[in-house]
């Protein structure tokens, strides 16, 4: 697992003890009200990355915060996605130009101007 994301658990998981604590919250009646065993909510709040992502985010739901979760992986904020979107759409302007020999021959069919209609 990449360091980034281990520390990030970990600052996930401090945070989540923050907040029961700043509530005068029990580990055990924290890790009841969230469905767990104690040594497993202890090993959420050091930032355990084999603790399921549904304890997580069940005691984000306790913080009043769930509505947050869908927002981590947004599409408008993946910015991976963004990029690649950016490069094809690029990639087909490129192929959408006309090569100079194109642009000097003019359009395939002689175009009819305003003027030019059914014969009178």
């Amino acid at each position: 697992m990449p360091s980034a994301v281990l520390a990030h658990l970990r600052e996930l998981g401090e945070n989540l003890a923050i907040a029961r604590k700043r509530r005068r919250e029990p580990l055990k009646a924290w890790a009841q009200r969230i469905g767990v065993s104690e040594p497993t909510l202890a090993r959420m709040e050091k930032g355990d990355p084999s603790v399921a992502m549904g304890v997580y985010a069940t005691a984000v739901w306790l913080m009043g915060r769930a509505s947050a979760l869908p927002d981590l992986a947004a599409p408008e904020h993946d910015q991976g996605a963004l990029e690649e979107a950016v490069r094809v759409a690029k990639a087909r302007a490129v192929r959408k130009r006309p090569t100079p020999y194109t642009a000097a021959q003019g359009p395939s069919r002689p175009q009819r101007g305003p003027d030019e209609g059914s014969a009178p």
